[in-house]
């Protein structure tokens, strides 16, 4: 571990100076060639780059140099058709895959051309046309992803493997466990390396972890391990070749690389909590120099053949990237900008077609709808918590598995993070995942992958992201504050999410099926008291209609009530109740929160010139309070009265049917009503 003033970096290796690199087996000269510019590609263009930066051409970079025999050593004895998930300091992932200079170069600065169109910054980006995935800033996010590809290629029963990359101090968060964990359950083909090069940041390695090798921590998974010099590509390119034949067997393999990072974590932060020392023993295990001393060794290549060979790969991309400098800079224009956040849903989808009629509860109808949508398209997957052959907590996935097969329906362990992950993965090969919380409470747990990862990856680079995320919310059955809560409102304000909450049996069914195939990542919330306290007649087979319109639930003319949701069944009993009294509500059920249908709200408003917002949430920043904004906005005129929301206390959801009807305080709707009413 490194401990400052010690003469050795990593306490379990040699730190000699010896710099010979070795190989076990017969390289042809050709190869050898080959390796060598592939080693040397990265290494020049970051030396570019890092002049350009003291020039303020570029804002930031993430120095790779002393690193490139990982990431141009995995990606040389990984095969074409192989996942890559690399980190800031792969730059020899994307020159090894050969991804052309020229978007490359107009991506690193930012320009209009390159793949994320200036809207992410270096190497927060993908392509799938070199199945090539791209990073986000929260450390080992992409793992679980990998998972999810990996699981896509053998389902397919692909020859395929992902390789996903993180540093040292990713070790330590809980992704990289629940990445690990899950390859290991599912027996995924999937390589996890670990470029351990001293420091996560300015944090050195006797801070981050206590065991000798992070390696050793594949034994608790019940995945290979492998610990090797990170800066030997033989040794990376040998133990890489060797883990992609476990991994295809559905042995996942773990590999901790050492190195050492020569630069700072970027350059503003710079070197100085590192020990001269350190840098000075790894200096002469540099990949390039140890390289260039076995082809000198071996009668490849000489110092003059050497130096030849650099100044060509200078001038392979000087063009590329001096075209890329003077590129535009991109433009705002806020309809593509805006456009941009979503895939574009499809109006129509061809469904399975019944004038017959059935009897549905509201669970049914969810059932039946995910059932559809399972036999009408062959890539729809479920994973979650004990959804398999227990069939869910509430049953909605009963009898899924006998129908549809292990590969389809897939219990995960307790993973929330990590299943977002994956299921985001499963995304990205194509598949149509849907992911069952088992309660909307632990959606929490898995936050970070649903707001920074999911829902804003088609935005920054990747294709639309088809995945739903199924979440049993609401109080009224006395399940306490950990099983109660209704989380609509925390997704609201994130772009590139869809918010689904139907009321209606009808709404269960279509609703659920038109989620599964918006090619969005929809959040779809289910009321748990309503799964068995309503039914209704539906049509047999579920109908696609596009996300994002209300309905008016009731006609009337005296003021509108705009809820969604269990609010929904509040407002018309409580308008029934009222009618008798003279009062004549609209109910309008909004049913999706995001889209919201506004415009349904505006004309209803304009005929009642009265609006109060009816919410199961604490009423603080609850849905409503957006609603009421809007209305505010656009609706200023048409009002008699200032508009009213009715909403549960600011207080967490007790357990006590007593004091849980306290909190959701149903009776002062009723009074809010009159009260409006009376205005």
């Amino acid at each position: 571990m490194l401990k400052t003033g010690c003469s050795k970096s990593i306490k379990d290796t040699d730190i000699s100076n010896i710099s010979m690199i070795k190989t076990s087996k017969k390289i042809s000269a050709k190869r050898a060639l080959e390796v060598y510019k592939a080693l040397l590609l990265p290494r020049q263009i970051e030396e570019r780059m890092l002049k350009l930066l003291r020039q303020n051409k570029i804002t930031k970079w993430f120095s790779g140099i002393g690193q490139e025999a990982i990431a141009v050593g995995v990606t040389l004895a990984s095969k074409k058709e192989d996942y890559i998930l690399p980190m800031h300091r792969n730059l020899g992932v994307f020159t090894t895959r050969q991804v052309p200079f020229y978007p490359l170069f107009c991506q690193l600065f930012g320009k209009a051309e390159g793949f994320s169109k200036g809207r992410e910054r270096s190497f927060h980006f993908g392509t799938l046309d070199y199945n090539i995935i791209g990073m986000i800033s929260h450390l080992a996010a992409m793992m679980p992803v990998a998972d999810g590809l990996a699981l896509a290629g053998k389902i397919r029963k692909e020859n395929s493997v992902a390789f996903s990359f993180c540093g040292d101090g990713a070790t330590s968060e809980g992704d990289f466990h629940e990445a690990l964990n899950l390859a290991a359950v599912w027996k995924l083909p999937v390589v996890f390396i670990i470029e351990n090069n001293g420091y996560g940041l300015s944090t050195p390695t006797n801070e981050q972890y206590a065991c000798e090798k992070l390696s050793d921590r594949a034994k608790g998974y019940g995945i290979h391990g492998f610990h090797i010099d990170g800066n030997d590509i033989f040794e990376v390119m040998t133990t890489v070749e060797k883990a992609r034949k476990l991994a295809l067997k559905g042995e996942p393999v773990l590999i901790e690389a050492q190195t050492f990072r020569m630069r700072g974590h970027e350059e503003a932060s710079g070197t100085h909590y590192v020990p001269d020392i350190l840098f000075e023993n790894w200096a002469d295990k540099d990949p390039i120099l140890r390289f260039e001393q076995f082809l000198e060794t071996e009668g490849i290549a000489d110092k003059q053949k050497q130096k030849e060979i650099i100044e060509k790969t200078k001038e392979s991309f000087k063009n590329d990237l001096d075209k890329a400098l003077k590129a535009e800079e991109p433009v705002f224009d806020r309809a593509t900008e805006l456009g941009s956040v979503f895939g574009k849903a499809p109006d129509s989808i061809k469904t399975s077609k019944s004038n017959a009629k059935v009897e549905r509860r509201f669970v049914d109808a969810i059932q039946a709808g995910l059932k559809q949508a399972f036999e009408d398209d062959e890539s729809t997957i479920v994973i979650g918590q004990d959804i398999a052959e227990y069939g869910g907590v509430f049953k909605i996935t009963e009898g899924f598995l006998e129908q549809f097969g292990p590969d389809r329906v897939r219990n995960t362990p307790i993973i929330e993070s990590g299943a977002l992950g994956a299921a985001l993965g499963l995304a990205y090969a194509g598949m149509k995942p849907v992911v069952e919380m088992q309660f909307a409470d632990f959606i929490s747990c898995g936050f970070n992958q649903i707001v920074n990862n999911i829902a804003k990856s088609h935005y920054r680079w990747s294709p639309s992201v088809n995945m739903t995320i199924r979440a049993p919310h609401g109080a009224g059955v006395g399940a306490g504050p950990f099983h109660s809560q209704s989380p609509e409102g925390w997704f609201m304000q994130i772009p590139g999410l869809k918010v689904v909450v139907p009321s209606t049996v009808e709404d269960a069914q279509n609703l659920l099926y038109s989620s599964v195939f918006d090619p969005n990542p929809v959040l779809f919330f289910e009321h748990k008291k309503l799964y068995r306290s309503i039914r209704a007649g539906v049509d047999e087979f579920a109908s696609y209609e596009p996300l994002g319109k209300a309905k008016i639930r009731r006609e009337g003319t005296d003021a509108t009530i705009v809820t969604y949701g269990m609010g929904v069944w509040w407002a018309l009993e409580t308008a029934d109740k009222l009618e008798k009294e003279g009062i004549s509500l609209e109910v309008i059920d909004l049913r999706t929160l995001i889209p919201l249908d506004i415009d349904t709200v505006k004309g209803s408003v304009s005929n009642t010139h009265k609006v109060l917002l009816l919410q199961e949430p604490s009423l603080t920043m609850g849905p409503m309070a957006e609603v009421s904004a809007l209305i505010s906005e656009h609706c200023f005129e048409e009002l008699d009265a200032p508009v009213i929301r009715c909403g549960a206390l600011d207080m967490p959801i007790p357990f006590n049917k007593n004091l849980e009807d306290e909190f959701l305080k149903r009776n002062v709707f009723e009074e809010k009503v009159k009260e409006l009413i009376k205005y």
